[in-house]
């Protein structure tokens, strides 16, 4: 056998193992995650959402308990500087990321993401809600979204925010000079509050009248409870999958070693 037909016969064998690897694992898909600010004008704004695409595992805070570091990274800065590595700890193979900036009233930001529905099924996110010392979004339960099967369908289209849904870390006392997004506040300095996570958006009432980081004078009259103030939406689109590449060489080697073949043949008649 020449040389040239056993380099064809040996990619021809490899392509053909990896075409039949990648069959068998789940479906890789891109989420395009886009965040809305619904809140009425002048009203609350929103720090860049950190989002996490996981198995599940990680759970950054749970209602009525003392607020840990990951939480109150995002809480009193809206960083996350100590949730992304948690996350990351606990689970090694989620997807990680940050959906648009500052995100003031009527304001959309989006982010697409390549996620393996067969790993990461589930959705975490979370923002600090601004102003505020530590007030933010985000779901308690790491499992409460599952918005992927391991087919890589979509099976939650979006998730609502309303104002009653409005964290509290309880971390930090509500004090306005001490806060993010009012222009002249410290939001290094902080009073330990030693509080307990709770819903409560009614600390918004400290920074009425006074002018935030965008320049807007803050009003908390148009906020009640049943107010929406933020929608995420997710659409899925699917990732050529790496074995239709796989599938696509071998077929062009196919065709390369019947030519081979052919002209073998032709040469020597």
């Amino acid at each position: 056998m020449s040389f040239v037909r056993r380099v064809c016969l040996i990619l021809y064998s490899g392509l053909l193992a990896v075409s039949c690897a990648m069959v068998s694992e789940g479906a890789i898909v891109n989420v395009m995650v886009t965040v809305e600010n619904l809140a009425p004008t002048n009203s609350v704004s929103f720090a860049p959402l950190r989002v996490g695409f996981s198995n599940g595992t990680f759970d950054a805070f749970n209602i009525n308990t003392t607020a840990t570091a990951p939480i109150v990274s995002i809480a009193e800065g809206g960083s996350g500087s100590a949730w992304f590595p948690a996350f990351q700890a606990a689970e090694p193979n989620a997807i990680l990321g940050t959906v648009g900036g500052a995100l003031f009233p009527g304001a959309t930001a989006s982010q697409t993401f390549t996620v393996d529905s067969n790993v990461n099924q589930f959705f975490t996110f979370a923002s600090m809600v601004i102003p505020s010392n530590d007030l933010f979004i985000g779901n308690d339960s790491p499992t409460q979204f599952r918005i992927l099967d391991s087919a890589g369908n979509l099976l939650v289209q979006q998730i609502n925010q309303n104002a009653s849904q409005i964290w509290d870390a309880n971390s930090e006392v509500a004090i306005a000079a001490n806060a993010a997004f009012i222009q002249g506040g410290i939001n290094a300095n902080r009073v330990a509050e030693n509080g307990l996570v709770a819903f409560d958006f009614s600390e918004l009432s400290v920074f009425n009248g006074l002018t935030t980081g965008a320049g807007y004078v803050f009003s908390n009259s148009a906020l009640t409870a049943n107010t929406n103030i933020a929608r995420i939406t997710f659409t899925v689109t699917a990732v050529p999958e790496p074995s239709s590449i796989a599938l696509v060489g071998i077929s062009g080697l196919a065709l390369v070693f019947r030519r081979f073949r052919k002209n073998s043949t032709s040469a020597k008649t």
